[in-house]
């Protein structure tokens, strides 16, 4: 499991990069002054088979009810790793049967969910090899 996501463009901010990758890849148009500051990051080096090097991910959270994604917006790596869309409970989150992506998201989700938004972003552990900070 893994949750959507992308490079920044040029000109972007990480807000503006975050709400255009979820349009992207699940079809949910949000406004990137909705998603606030980020609530982890992550860093390392992967090589993903399109694209190899060191790599920052930033996390946001936003609250959204209920919707269907909409895939049409991805592109050809991300469909062809794409198995399927669905919700998880933290419970589920906590004993996956599978690796979710980023690691240690079950616990930062039962936070958000009791409503303790970090101050600064959480470090989140790396799961593509050696850590960066």
């Amino acid at each position: 499991m893994t949750e959507p996501g992308g490079g920044v463009e040029a000109g972007e901010s990480l807000a503006e990069a975050a709400a255009r990758e979820v349009r992207e890849e699940v079809g949910l148009v949000v406004a990137p002054a909705d998603l606030g500051a980020p609530v982890a990051q992550v860093g390392g080096f992967a090589d993903l088979g399109f694209a190899a090097g060191f790599f920052r991910d930033h996390f946001f959270a936003l609250r959204v009810d209920a919707f269907e994604p909409d895939t049409a917006g991805m592109l050809d790596h991300e469909v062809a790793a794409h198995a399927g869309h669905r919700w998880w409970t933290v419970a589920e989150l906590r004993e996956p049967a599978e690796t979710v992506i980023p690691l240690g998201l079950a616990g930062l989700l039962a936070d958000l969910a009791a409503g303790r938004r970090p101050v600064s972003p959480v470090a989140l552990p790396w799961h593509h090899g050696p850590a960066v900070r």
